[in-house]
C-alpha cells in the first residue's frame, strides 16, 4: 500500500509569545503600548481624521477620555499585543499596531490592528516600523508564517501588504460583519523561506544612501520586492 502523502518534518519547538520589547530602527521605535506615556501623543494625531478609523472596527472616539478608556484596554490585552510607533526624530507617538492570532505551536502570528496617524501615514518611519516588527516575529520570535489580513475593499492595506512583501493568497468571503455591514477578507502571507530575501529588500530600501538630499527615495521598495521575487 502506498503510503500517504505528507508535508516535509519541521521544528515543532513553539515559538515566543510577543512582549514588551523595545525595537529601534533609524526612523522609528517600536515600544509596548502604554497608555501613561502614549495616549496624549496619540489622541493629538488621531482626533482630527475620522478616515483613519473606516476598516477598523472601533473607532473614532467622541472624546480624550472614550479614546483613552478603549487605550487602556488595548494595553493590557495579550492577543493582540499592542505597540506604539514613535517618530525617533520628533520622541512622539504617532500611530499603533499589534501582533494578533498568537499561536505559538504552530508558528503562526499576524500582525494587524495598523492604525496609522496621517502623521506618520507614507513615511520611512511608517516602513521601518513595518520592518522591525516583522524582524520581531521571524527572526526574534521565530514564527514560520507572519500574516496581514484586511478588509477586501481596504486598496490602500492591500497595496501596503504586497509592497511588505507579502503574497496575496486569497479572498475568504462573508468572513466578517464590522460596524453592521459585510467584510470579505483578504489574506496575506510570507513565510520563514520568503524572509531572507524580503528583509534584504527592506534593508536596501532604508539605508540612507537610497533617499536624495530632499529625503525623495531612489529605488522604491515595491522595485525592490519584485527584484527579490525574480529569478
Amino acid at each position: 500500500m502506498m503510503p500517504q502523502p505528507l508535508g516535509p518534518a519541521v521544528d515543532t519547538t513553539p515559538s515566543d509569545r510577543p512582549g514588551p520589547v523595545t525595537l529601534t530602527g533609524r526612523y522609528a521605535q517600536v515600544e509596548k503600548l502604554d497608555p501613561k506615556r502614549h495616549a496624549e501623543g496619540l489622541w493629538r494625531v488621531l482626533k482630527d481624521d475620522d478616515r483613519v478609523w473606516a476598516y477598523l472596527p472601533y473607532g473614532p472616539f467622541k472624546d480624550r477620555a472614550t479614546f483613552e478608556d478603549w487605550l487602556d484596554e488595548r494595553a493590557v490585552s495579550l492577543d493582540p499585543y499592542f505597540y506604539a510607533v514613535v517618530d525617533r526624530a520628533t520622541g512622539a507617538p504617532v500611530g499603533q499596531f499589534a501582533l494578533m492570532e498568537i499561536r505559538p505551536a504552530m508558528r503562526v502570528i499576524e500582525v494587524g490592528n495598523v492604525l496609522y496617524s496621517p502623521a506618520l501615514q507614507r513615511t520611512p518611519a511608517a516602513t521601518e516600523a513595518q520592518y522591525l516588527l516583522a524582524r520581531y516575529a521571524l527572526d526574534t520570535l521565530a514564527y514560520r508564517r507572519y500574516e496581514w489580513k484586511c478588509n477586501a475593499l481596504n486598496a490602500p492595506s492591500r497595496r501596503a501588504a504586497e509592497r511588505f512583501g507579502f503574497t496575496f493568497e486569497g479572498i475568504f468571503r462573508q468572513h466578517m460583519i464590522v460596524k453592521g455591514a459585510n467584510r470579505d477578507t483578504a489574506w496575506y502571507a510570507m513565510i520563514d523561506e520568503d524572509w531572507p530575501a524580503i528583509r534584504a529588500a527592506f534593508e536596501t530600501w532604508l539605508n540612507p544612501e537610497n533617499f536624495d538630499a530632499d529625503g525623495q527615495q531612489r529605488v522604491s521598495l515595491a522595485d525592490l520586492m519584485k527584484k527579490r521575487a525574480t529569478p
